[in-house]
């Protein structure tokens, strides 16, 4: 079997990277290997969809990562795909094979204690920016807020008297998410002692040191920093704190559905994620606990 045209046609024609080319061609002849071996099969248009099936369940048995499965699988439908265009065959044998599944990553979360710590603890400076972290950071446990969220929450996005604040989130879909009365407090104060630190024409709720909008790198920067004080796995983001919002909340007893609209999710499968955390823990205070555990 050739691969060189297909493997030319994607590096000209599709502008594929070096290192994508690389692991294609591997899988190719990994692939073309087993067609020899277990089939002595040598011809493109003779190989069938029982092949490459085979195939797959070889890597199964060899505990080949399901990931790594898919990429290669991926690499041969193409090529059988390229092969269908060209007219070297009439079908693609890879095109209905049933892959293993993926397992599901599950979101990581700060434990409750360590938050409390840092929350508890003089971690946070007396000062505006001591203050503007905190308040950041709070905002993203407290709410479950999305970092781009954050950094468009403005002014008149946050409702004093109601406790709530108005969340701009993805295709520009507005959420309420409901705030503590203290908190509430907390952030007014703030934005009354704001005035000096921001540019006239900015209504963003936080800004940087010389009083610009907020960016990505900023925000994660402040998040990883304090976190790393109180927290020692390795992700220490905006994201990890959303995640530890939700499965706080859920283990707390709070309604899925409830959580699925704080967090701005458009399904409950989407939500359902953070309840693997909370059997998790429930499986692993059972085993603790129980007397035949």
């Amino acid at each position: 079997m050739d691969f060189e045209p297909f493997l030319k046609y994607l590096r000209v024609e599709r502008n594929f990277s070096t290192h994508t080319l690389t692991a294609y061609s591997g899988d190719l002849l990994q692939f073309s290997d087993f067609l020899i071996t277990d089939f002595e099969v040598n011809r493109t248009e003779d190989v069938q969809s029982i092949h490459v099936r085979s195939w797959v369940v070889q890597m199964m048995e060899n505990e080949t990562h399901p990931a790594t499965i898919s990429r290669k699988v991926s690499a041969i439908k193409s090529y059988f795909k390229y092969q269908l265009r060209i007219g070297t065959i009439k079908q693609n044998p890879a095109f209905k094979v049933i892959l293993p599944k993926k397992p599901k990553r599950l979101p990581k979360f700060i434990d409750k204690n360590n938050l409390n710590e840092l929350f508890d603890g003089n971690h946070f400076p007396a000062s505006y920016e001591g203050e503007r972290d905190r308040l950041i950071i709070e905002l993203f446990y407290f709410t479950g807020i999305r970092e781009a969220e954050l950094i468009g929450l403005t002014h008149r996005h946050v409702d004093y008297y109601n406790l709530q604040i108005k969340v701009l989130g993805k295709r520009n879909k507005e959420r309420i998410i409901p705030i503590t009365a203290n908190f509430a407090e907390r952030l007014k104060a703030f934005a009354n002692n704001l005035v000096d630190k921001a540019l006239p024409d900015n209504d963003y709720f936080f800004v940087t040191n010389g009083g610009k909008k907020l960016y990505p790198k900023f925000v994660y920067k402040i998040v990883n920093s304090y976190l790393s004080r109180v927290a020692e796995t390795t992700q220490k983001s905006p994201h990890m704190l959303r995640h530890s919002f939700a499965t706080h909340m859920l283990s707390n007893g709070a309604d899925i559905n409830a959580i699925k609209s704080l967090l701005g999710h458009e399904s409950l499968a989407a939500t359902q994620v953070y309840t693997h955390n909370t059997i998790d823990k429930l499986k692993n205070i059972h085993k603790q606990a129980h007397p035949r555990g």
